[in-house]
Parts: structure tokens; sequence; C-alpha cells
């Protein structure tokens, strides 16, 4: 059987263990949190979560994540330091016996959306991503050089058009949105902090910036490789360039190049159908089967998407991805590393966001990380999991 795993973002996460248990989850994903970027993750403070994690009748089946170091991305600063960090982090959470560690390469920010509370008919709220909204921000609110180079005309007009509807409101709440993203900074940066961060990678394209996961990758794999420990990129989110910053992991071909750097079990993928699903030019169905040997972890959320770089959150089984082909690959991959004699078989998998919904609606959610929504994901994954088993 996959693992059942939720995210939990430790002692402070509104959401309790003890209401987790009321889930149906086994396995926990969360991160220390209270380490700042960069620093080793010491045996003492990954046993201290552990313990927690443990003592309320879970395993810590996943960290989610180790952050890399935007040095280690842009190769300047302390990046060789921050490697070897990594590095002694990696081997101390394969020492306390945690296995899998998903991770990211996304330049400054973790995720963009202009609305994170977008009406749904039945009065749930979900997050969502509007191309033109997204360019009002970036030329008219923090005003990038060069950003009208990278929209249509069509966006253009349309940016222009919801900007002049925006009251000084309206301006503040879609900034506060979009530097939601940035990995513990929120609204404490101001727009010319954004935009120094952002200056920091103008010399920096897509292709330079996989170089510099490919030297990543060469550093790590091995050491977790000696650890135990499986490796698991995240995808971008979304899978398209924003704000002039370059994207590796956006397509299968970005996927394959990834676990084709060092041929590892270690080196795999995390695969999230939300976040590779948001764009019309992949076919999640496909790159799960070709995936399949190196997802080491899965995030199962829909989206409903368009060729405008356009798309909504959705329930899952009501998007463009077909989550029933994706489940029946991870599922499949399972069985054939069951006949590999693999003791890691089980693959980790999470809902990943849920609708604000019941009462949840009006809490203070990390966004997309609502109680109800993702309990209606996970009994929906348990329900299609056991169908797929039945059928096979």
């Amino acid at each position: 059987m996959i693992e059942q795993t939720w995210r939990w973002y430790g002692p402070n996460d509104r959401i309790t263990l003890a209401d987790i248990k009321q889930t149906g989850a086994t396995g926990i994903v969360t991160a220390l949190h209270h380490v700042s970027n960069g620093e080793v993750w010491t045996v003492e403070e990954i046993q201290k979560r552990k313990a927690e994690v443990e003592t309320a009748g879970f395993v810590w089946s996943v960290v989610e994540s180790v952050p890399v170091h935007e040095d280690i991305k842009k190769q300047s600063g302390k990046w060789k330091d921050y490697i070897a960090n990594y590095q002694q982090s990696i081997k101390n959470l394969g020492q306390c016996g945690i296995e899998t560690i998903c991770y990211n390469f996304m330049p400054v920010l973790d995720w963009s959306r202009t609305n994170l509370e977008s009406s749904f008919d039945d009065g749930s709220l979900a997050l969502i991503y509007e191309q033109k909204v997204f360019a009002a921000f970036d030329i008219h609110i923090l005003k990038r050089p060069g950003a009208v180079n990278d929209y249509t005309e069509k966006i253009l007009k349309e940016a222009e058009v919801y900007y002049k509807a925006l009251d000084d409101e309206g301006k503040e709440v879609l900034t506060n949105t979009v530097i939601k993203g940035l990995p513990g900074a929120e609204e404490s940066y101001t727009l010319e902090q954004f935009q120094a961060v952002l200056n920091e990678y103008k010399d920096i394209n897509d292709e330079r910036l996989r170089k510099h996961l490919q030297e990543f990758l060469a550093a790590i794999i091995p050491v977790a490789e000696e650890a135990g420990v499986r490796m698991a990129i995240h995808p971008d989110d979304p899978p398209w360039g924003l704000l002039g910053l370059p994207r590796v992991v956006s397509t299968l071909e970005d996927a394959k190049a990834v676990i084709n750097t060092i041929n590892s079990v270690s080196n795999g993928v995390t695969l999230c159908t939300g976040s590779w699903g948001a764009g019309h030019f992949n076919d999640l169905s496909v790159m799960a089967k070709e995936l399949a040997p190196r997802i080491n972890f899965a995030h199962l959320r829909n989206v409903k998407r368009d060729n405008d770089y356009n798309f909504n959150e959705d329930y899952l089984f009501d998007g463009d991805v077909d989550i029933y082909e994706v489940l029946k690959a991870i599922v499949e991959e399972e069985e054939a590393r069951k006949k590999q004699g693999r003791k890691d078989y089980s693959i980790p998998v999470r809902p990943d966001h849920g609708n604000q919904m019941l009462g949840d609606v009006g809490q203070d959610n990390n966004p997309g990380y609502s109680l109800y929504g993702r309990m209606k994901g996970l009994a929906e994954i348990r329900g299609l999991e056991l169908g797929i088993r039945r059928s096979l």
C-alpha cells in the first residue's frame, strides 16, 4: 500500500497532530522550520521533532523540505559551505532513520499564486493563478525592468485594465499574495528588497541554473546513497518562467535531465500533480509512467488550466489531470519494487492543498493547507487506491 502522509508545519501549525490522527494518515511530512536556511540540521534537533511525531502515533516519513540556500543556486557567497552543511544534514537525517527528503531548486519563490481565497460555487475557497493579474503586479506594482517583454500583447492590455481597477488595498493584497511564495519572508520584504533579490539572478539563465543543479546533485547524491536517503526534487510551481527567473524542473524533459545526471534511486523526484499539472504542456499520465522508477514522493491534487497560463486548484477528481492514471502508475511501480525485493517499495503520498471549507473558512491557514479539504483529498486517494489494487 502507498504510505498515506500529511504535511504538518510543526508545533505552530493550527492543525495539530491529534487532528491529523483522525484523518487516517499514518506518516508525517514536516521540517525543522525554526532552523535557519543553510544551517546544519543537528541530530539533537531532528530527534526532538521525531519524538514529537512518534509520541503522537506517527512516523516521520518525509522531510519537506531541507531548503537549498540561494547561494547554492547562484554559486555565490558561501555556497560551498552551504553544500557541506547540506551534506551533513542528509547524513544526520539518515542516522535518525528518516529516509526521504523533498527539496526544490526554484530561485527566490517557492510557489506563486494571484489569489489565495478564490470562491467556488459550493462556498469553499481555493488558490488560483491568473496571468493578467501576475503581470499587473510585475509591470505596474513591482515595475521590474523589462517585464513588458515577457507577456503577450493581449496580457499586457488585460493587465493594465486590471491594475487601473485596483484601489490601494487591492494593490497591497496582491503584493502580499505574491510575496507569500518567499520562503520564510512573506510580508517582511519590501518591493525594493524583492527586486534586489531578483537582480541577483540577472546573469543566470536556465542553462546556467541547470549546471548549478547538476553540480549540487554531484555533491549530495553520493552522500544520500551512503546515508540510505532518497532525494526527491519538487517541480517548479508554476512550471514556467516568472519575474525573469530561470526554471529547470518544469517539464518531463527537465525531470529526465535531473534523474539522468546521476543514475541512483537516491536521485529521484516528487511527482506533484498540481505543480506540473498547471502547465497545459504537461501530461501527468505520461510523466507518472515514465518517471515511475524515480518517484520517491508524490503530492496529489488537481487543477483546471488553459493555454494562456491560468489555472485554479480543484478537487481531486474534477480537474484536467487524470488522477486515476497517475495513481495507477504509482501503485504499479510499488508492485514492481516489491518484485525487485526492495524494502523501500512503499511510496509516500500526501494530499496536496485542499479547498478551505467548513470550519476552516476564516481560520489562520497556511495557503493550501487547511484541514477539511485535505482530509477529503486523502479519503479520495485511499478509496481510489483500493479500487486500483482490486482491479489489478
